[in-house]
């Protein structure tokens, strides 16, 4: 797997509570704030990716789906009743 270095800027007590909960879970060993913020990312990858499924998915619904021509006028008439 490769790694890449990344700079950000977030807000102070964001990033003291983050490092607290890495550290934590993951002890405070070389790379945990990286597994951590990897791990984050990947769950928000996640997240965002499925809200907007979803959000597809509704509008579909919403829009509707063109079926072309219809061939039988009546249920019946489909089923040979």
């Amino acid at each position: 797997m490769k790694t890449r270095t990344i700079t950000i800027s977030v807000e102070k007590d964001t990033e003291e509570r983050f490092r607290r909960l890495a550290g934590s879970t993951y002890g405070k060993r070389k790379g945990y704030l990286g597994k951590a913020v990897t791990e984050a990312m990947k769950e928000w990858e996640k997240s965002r990716t499925e809200t907007d499924t979803v959000v597809k998915s509704v509008k579909l619904l919403e829009t509707g789906i063109s079926m072309g021509k219809l061939k039988f006028r009546s249920r019946e008439e489909l089923h040979d009743r």
